[in-house]
């Protein structure tokens, strides 16, 4: 029995996990719908949300050099990073560069995908999750169920059995009382904290802004109490200008949580002390794997996601097991194709398009429309290929992705000709290779 089907068996057996995950999605289901419901057209508010998001993957490089020329000009420090280890040095390196040891960190799938947390408490910097939810499971020592509810397999009985156990204090099951424990421990974070970390839900190409929307205001104090910001998000956040946010922001809350708006919708620049607070501000855009997505015409669609969870909300088979099973940061609907496209993929990621019932209401209730059962029923195909074909197969989307890969494979198979001539058939595999890379090149011209 592989690991999958054993966390399977587990989760259904735990009563406690099924009513808690159950409960929680079908809450955030119904204020969904119910605020869904209130705009006009919603379908065409999606669609337009969707090509906004479409517009980002398009033109990624020429919305990035515009950013940076913007973003820069204002004093913020833009960062690369191609893989998940490199994406971690650079923010090791700029902690240790401020002489920092303590902060804070605010939710972020991203930093979970790159494994920060560990990177940070593996050096010895203390970073304390400031979000309530991810506050907790780093009590717990666990990693998120859910990308925007991270606590929602726990009761509130388990908390207080927690916080009890962790933070010293008496048990309570209250959750007002709860959250004020935890205020009062995180309040004094705050004043204390030598950096900020955030994510990033969007960053505006023409403006330079860093758009972070959360509730508990904890990523504004994050980004404004300590003398170091960083915000860490992935390459596809960009969106062509400030003025396609509120299309977004109209769906993003809606779908989320059920809110019309969250509570806070931050627009951080990095302008100093007098109007963000921070004296240093920087940005690391992640790539690990969103190019190499970027270049698959049959995936690339993944990337206009903009992680709201309502796919795990309704999927039935989240509903019944949670997103620990997943074995992913990124669980669901959306997280059985993300773990299959971003970072360092494994054959039991391979399994996660199968957890799904291809009922087809993760697209119905997706705010950018992506045909995920399509996605997950092409990742299933791609499973069921045997290795060499699978191998074959990357290599080919990988040369015919570049017209530099695509000239060199063209030389290399002329020069493999010249070398094996008369050992191998004439007008075989270099001469139809040949000819179909001058014909691509007449087409790229």
């Amino acid at each position: 029995m592989s690991l999958i089907k054993r966390e399977i068996h587990k989760a259904l057996n735990n009563t406690q996990l099924r009513e808690a995950v159950l409960s929680s999605c079908r809450r955030s289901v119904e204020k969904r719908n119910l605020t869904s419901s209130e705009i006009d057209d919603y379908e065409a508010a999606r669609q337009r949300a969707k090509s906004i998001r479409q517009r980002s993957i398009d033109e990624l490089e020429s919305l990035h050099a515009d950013f940076r020329k913007v973003f820069e000009a204002a004093g913020g420090q833009l960062h690369y990073a191609l893989t998940a280890d490199a994406a971690c040095r650079i923010v090791v390196d700029l902690i240790r560069k401020a002489g920092a040891k303590r902060g804070v960190k605010a939710k972020s799938m991203v930093t979970e995908e790159i494994g920060l947390g560990k990177a940070l408490t593996h050096i010895g910097i203390d970073a304390i999750e400031s979000d309530l939810g991810e506050f907790i499971v780093q009590l717990a020592g666990e990693p998120p169920s859910h990308i925007t509810a991270p606590a929602l397999h726990r009761s509130k009985e388990s908390i207080g059995r927690l916080f009890a156990e962790k933070l010293g204090v008496s048990y309570t099951d209250d959750p007002v009382e709860l959250t004020g424990i935890a205020r009062r421990v995180l309040r004094e974070r705050f004043v204390k904290a030598e950096f900020g970390i955030s994510g990033a839900n969007f960053i505006a190409a023409d403006t330079g802004h860093v758009v972070v929307v959360e509730n508990e205001g904890n990523g504004r104090l994050g980004a404004a109490l300590p003398p170091l910001f960083i915000a860490v998000t992935g390459i596809e956040k960009v969106i062509p200008s400030l003025h396609d946010l509120p299309p977004l922001l109209r769906l993003l809350p809606s779908s989320a949580t059920g809110q019309r708006i969250t509570s806070y919708v931050n627009l951080m620049l990095p302008t100093g002390r007098e109007d963000n607070g921070s004296q240093e501000f920087h940005v690391v855009l992640v790539d690990n794997g969103r190019q190499r997505t970027i270049e698959d015409p049959l995936m690339r669609e993944m990337l206009l996601c903009i992680r709201c969870g309502a796919c795990l909300n309704i999927c039935p088979i989240y509903r019944s097991v949670g997103g620990h099973v997943y074995r992913s940061v990124y669980p669901g609907p959306m997280g059985a194709v993300l773990s299959n496209l971003l970072g360092s993929r494994s054959e039991m990621h391979m399994e996660l398009p199968f957890l799904s019932t291809l009922c087809g209401a993760c697209r119905d209730v997706c705010p950018v429309d992506i045909d995920l059962p399509r996605l997950l029923l092409e990742l299933r195909a791609r499973a069921s290929k045997p290795v060499a074909e699978r191998m074959a197969a990357a290599g080919w989307l990988w040369t015919m992705s570049s017209p530099a890969r695509l000239e060199m494979a063209g030389r290399i198979a002329k020069t493999t000709g010249r070398l094996f001539s008369g050992v191998l058939p004439t007008g075989g595999f270099v001469e139809s290779g040949m000819s179909f890379h001058h014909q691509a090149e007449k087409q790229r011209r």
